[in-house]
């Protein structure tokens, strides 16, 4: 059976042949623990883990010394927020977020509710994008942490962190924005940005599952995190657990690759979503989600009126391998909170589609899906309508 044009790069990526290549002599020849520094093999694997440690803070102009491995995003943005709210609770229990954050986000901030924390949750206008005069308002005397992402995962929308940053910075506030899906694809440089705290992730970017990081900012200010997992004191006494060598290495050929190929990949897939929303607008009753130019370039969201969205993405799913919402959300029944967060109605979010775009996507793919979207829509909206 012919497998479905791939277009799914939000949810993750294909490990790239490059970042393959870098990873499989860890598994096997050098397969030493980097912290046995007792021995060669040791030493071999804790050179391997420095160099990649170099390579992956100069991408966002931070120290080595300042990059903490994790498992992922998600483990990453739970030591943010939950290290920053044990750390830092005697200066003050109230967060800042956004309505349209991650669930990696969104849940830990709501556990930490639940401990006595106040958080604020930042609506969004009907572009995506937060009011930063309505930010700057709902900052307090004891707020200690505010967390933004980059860029968003359903809507691809790009806040403007700079501009977050320079404010929590005046404020002396922590600034912790989730990089996930930005990293490799937009410039990020956490000293022009004001970021204290950025957690990244492999698998966006043609990496491997199972690893990520988080910046944590050590100068100007010196950022304090409570550690989440104790056993062994590794990572700078926050994250402790044995380092995963190969998923390193691989980590960091593949943000190496991502900035190296990053204007030329960005443009191809900019090219490659304006031709397939030029396509889409042929239909009736299409709205586009998220601002229109303020986003990841490889990312297209819309949604459809007049239509049943289970019926659409069933029909689709032989052609074209999509979401309707975050890959971490899209198996529950609610609809997306992102696009609720938008004011769409619940049968607008259902009848809505994620498209991600990615660096072995190619013109006549796009043009294929194109061709399937539209006949599709037309045909449920017929039946819909009549």
């Amino acid at each position: 059976m012919q497998r479905p044009i791939y277009l799914d790069c939000h949810a993750t990526t294909p490990v790239d042949e490059r970042v393959l290549e870098a990873m499989l002599p860890y598994f096997r020849e050098s397969f030493g623990n980097p912290a046995s520094v007792g021995h060669f093999y040791g030493w071999e694997a804790e050179a391997a883990v420095k160099l990649a440690r170099e390579t992956i803070a100069n991408s966002i102009n931070a120290t080595p010394e300042e990059i903490i491995f994790t498992s992922g995003a998600t483990e990453a943005n739970n030591l943010a927020i939950k290290g920053v709210a044990e750390a830092y609770h005697h200066k003050g229990r109230h967060m800042i977020t956004v309505q349209t954050e991650h669930n990696a986000v969104l849940d830990p901030f709501a556990y930490l509710e639940s401990l006595g924390f106040e958080v604020t949750y930042l609506p969004v206008q009907s572009d995506g994008l937060i009011d930063l005069q309505q930010f700057e308002a709902a900052i307090r005397p004891d707020t200690i942490l505010v967390s933004v992402m980059a860029a968003n995962n359903e809507i691809g929308v790009l806040q403007p962190i700079t501009e977050i940053g320079q404010i929590c910075r005046d404020r002396q506030i922590l600034f912790h924005s989730d990089a996930a899906q930005a990293i490799g694809k937009i410039p990020l440089d956490v000293m022009t940005m004001h970021i204290d705290l950025l957690s990244l992730t492999a698998h966006k970017i043609y990496g491997a599952k199972g690893i990520g990081a988080l910046y944590v900012r050590r100068r100007n200010p010196r950022v304090n995190l409570a550690p989440q997992l104790h056993g062994g004191g590794h990572e700078r006494g926050m994250r402790s657990g044995t380092l995963y060598t190969p998923q390193i290495v691989g980590f960091a050929k593949a943000i190496e690759i991502a900035i190296a190929s990053q204007v030329e990949e960005q443009k191809q897939a900019l090219n490659l979503r304006q031709h397939l929303w030029q396509r889409l607008r042929e239909l009736d009753y299409i709205i586009l989600n998220g601002h229109p130019t303020q986003r990841l370039a490889g990312n297209l969201n819309v949604s459809f009126s007049n239509i049943n969205g289970q019926a659409l993405m069933l029909a689709l799913q032989p052609i074209v391998a999509i979401s309707s919402g975050s890959a971490c959300t899209s198996a529950k029944t609610a609809p997306s909170h992102v696009l609720m967060a938008l004011g769409h109605s619940k049968e607008l979010a259902y009848a809505s589609i994620r498209f991600g775009i990615g660096r072995f996507n190619t013109f006549d793919e796009i043009e294929t899906v194109a061709n399937h979207v539209v006949m599709t829509v037309r045909s449920l909206q017929h039946d819909t309508l009549n």
